[in-house]
């Protein structure tokens, strides 16, 4: 991997990271999760993604991005948020929280789980229990005109 430098120890945590999930560090893993965690909470597409490493030097296919960030979800390091058909992020924090999605810039920003309140869910269907609420608040700039 050129172009990028991970120190000893911060690639210790990494490779610990991801065999606590139950995955294998390997090189391509480990220089995605770099750039994935290695810049605190953040929401990404793997499109994003795909572009910091190709700029980042590594040697990788978008197939390889899609599918890394498809098993760090599986195995809980992501959470997937479909924003709509087109777009569906990654976000590092996996606790329960909301999002505002900027509609202009496609910039994702956490609201706090307290912020927002949802009343009256239905009951769901025999057998099944709500799992989670996701509320995507979409957020513009109103025209300036």
């Amino acid at each position: 991997m050129t172009g990028q430098v991970i120190t000893h120890r911060h690639d210790d945590y990494l490779r610990d990271l991801l065999q606590r999930a139950g995955l294998r560090a390997t090189r391509q893993r480990l220089g995605l999760a770099e750039l994935i965690f290695g810049r605190g909470e953040r929401h990404l597409t793997a499109e994003e993604l795909y572009g910091e490493a190709i700029q980042a030097g590594m040697r990788l296919s978008q197939t390889t991005v899609y599918n890394t960030l498809h098993q760090f979800t599986e195995a809980g390091l992501l959470r997937e948020i479909l924003a709509d058909p087109r777009r569906i992020y990654f976000d590092t924090n996996v606790d329960p929280h909301h999002h505002f999605l900027d509609e202009d810039t496609g910039e994702m920003e956490d609201i706090p789980m307290d912020s927002v309140s949802v009343m009256g869910l239905p009951t769901p269907p025999a057998g099944k229990m709500i799992e989670g609420v996701d509320v995507i608040v979409r957020v513009r700039r109103p025209d300036t005109h």
